[in-house]
């Protein structure tokens, strides 16, 4: 994922005891965090902390200091912390982003760095969103191999080519910045959305499996890959590099012509 590249910050000292080539920078940031308690208003504000991190820093490790050392109300999903679970998806300077995955330095440090909950899902605390939404999508396309016949005895075996045609999509772990990222899915609800179109496509272009008409025809819906307006911001905004866009329009091929 492409992060924006940044003068260094206004003021670059060293960790405590570092020294040499071991020498890691220490900046002074403002992480502003969009923060919204339903328990105590209903109006969501931009919260600042002021904050002294070093150059190996993410935006997530910034989240964890002012949760553990200034503000423990402060809500946020992070579990691998290595960008493989996708659940530290948000808004970090406007764009979708993994926490994670993005390092202070390779923002504009002498600005405000701001973090809020990714868009198009109800926001249920802080930078917590309902993910219910974007999940009953994706159970709707059926996200799993289906085969035809009796239980095989042995493995299904599948050329290296006809791998190659699905890899790029087994990569999506469902972080939902894609799909955040998409303005139809900001306006309609309704709509199926990248993530659940790139999962599909994975089942429908794989060579084992039995079920590619029965996903075509559910994505073959108003709310479906016709929703699509190809703005290329799922690509953007995929952490795992998933040509998305391309995938989409793969599918939409796909349905006029039944040629999987």
């Amino acid at each position: 994922m492409s992060t924006e590249v940044s003068e260094p910050a206004s003021k670059v000292d060293l960790a405590p005891g570092a020294s040499g080539s071991g020498e890691i920078p220490q900046f002074d940031i403002t992480l502003r965090v969009r923060r919204y308690d339903p328990e105590v208003s209903e109006e969501a504000y931009w919260e600042d902390f002021e904050l002294t991190m070093y150059g190996t820093d993410r935006v997530l490790d910034a989240l964890h200091k002012v949760k553990w050392e200034i503000d423990g109300s402060l809500s946020f999903r992070r579990s691998c912390a290595h960008g493989v679970c996708g659940s530290d998806a948000m808004r970090i300077n406007g764009r979708n982003r993994l926490a994670c995955k993005t390092l202070l330095k390779d923002l504009d440090t002498a600005k405000p760095i701001t973090v809020e909950a990714i868009k198009g899902l109800p926001v249920e605390k802080d930078l917590i969103v309902d993910m219910e939404p974007f999940f009953q999508s994706y159970r709707e396309i059926m996200p799993f191999l289906v085969a035809k016949g009796h239980e095989p005895s042995a493995e299904r075996y599948q050329s290296p080519e006809d791998r190659e045609r699905y890899d790029d999509t087994t990569k999506c772990i469902l972080c939902a910045a894609c799909t955040s990222s998409c303005p139809v899915f900001w306006t309609d609800g309704q709509y199926f959305g990248p993530a659940a179109i790139v999962n599909a496509h994975r089942f429908i272009f794989d060579s084992r499996d039995d079920a590619g008409d029965m996903r075509l025809e559910i994505l073959n819906d108003k709310e479906g890959v016709w929703r699509c307006r190809t703005t290329f911001n799922c690509s953007e905004a995929c952490p795992r590099g998933i040509q998305v866009t391309k995938a989409i329009a793969e599918v939409k091929q796909a349905v006029l012509t039944r040629s999987i």
